[in-house]
């Protein structure tokens, strides 16, 4: 008898783990919540300013900065604890994401917004490649990136993106991990002759 051979699968590999981030829900963002066996809850619905959306029964729930099994956690957790459902199973999808935009201003030759893709992470670098790369002016040994946390506060980080370009070895190993967030604000200065 004849046999079939198969060659030997390799395992799939992911491609650029390090560039893959996890997504969280965003104000703005339009979710589907189903659950199970109820269809009466089912809904579709967008986080509103406040990070929340109103559920069924529920009210406001807080969904905004969660991963989608967190927020899965969160609604099933609030129907368990208002005593509507004694073990739900809750399924979000995410229908249509909010823009997710970062700012480029200063010495660089296009600068505008951007947008941020969805499930990737994208670098300081990478956002000065996009913005076709420094004027002559630019001083690219000292560029903030200015980030609104949710709380309200304020964070200035200082990237020395020129240094990265040039393969030096001056850059430091957590400049080259920095990652942008949406709603980030990069400023490249002008170099003083």
């Amino acid at each position: 008898m004849f046999g079939i051979i198969f060659p030997a699968l390799a395992p799939a590999q992911p491609a650029n783990p390090a560039n893959v981030i996890t997504y969280r829900i965003a104000t703005n963002d339009r979710i589907r919540i189903g659950v199970f066996q109820e269809p009466d809850l089912d809904m579709i619905g967008r986080v509103d300013a406040k990070g929340t959306i109103n559920l069924h029964l529920l009210g406001s729930v807080q969904l905004v900065g969660m991963t989608i099994p967190e927020a899965e956690r969160a609604v099933e957790a609030a129907y368990r604890d208002g005593r509507f459902l004694r073990a739900p199973q809750v399924t979000i999808t995410v229908e249509e994401y909010a823009p997710r935009e970062v700012t480029i201003q200063g010495q660089v030759k296009d600068p505008r917004r951007y947008l941020l893709p969805i499930e990737q992470a994208m670098s300081v670098l990478e956002l000065v490649t996009r913005a076709g790369g420094f004027t002559d002016t630019a001083r690219g040994t000292a560029v903030t990136i200015t980030r609104i946390n949710a709380d309200g506060t304020r964070q200035v980080f200082t990237v020395d993106v020129e240094s990265m370009i040039r393969g030096r070895t001056r850059a430091r190993t957590d400049d080259s991990a920095f990652m942008l967030l949406p709603g980030d604000i990069v400023f490249v200065p002008e170099r003083l002759f």
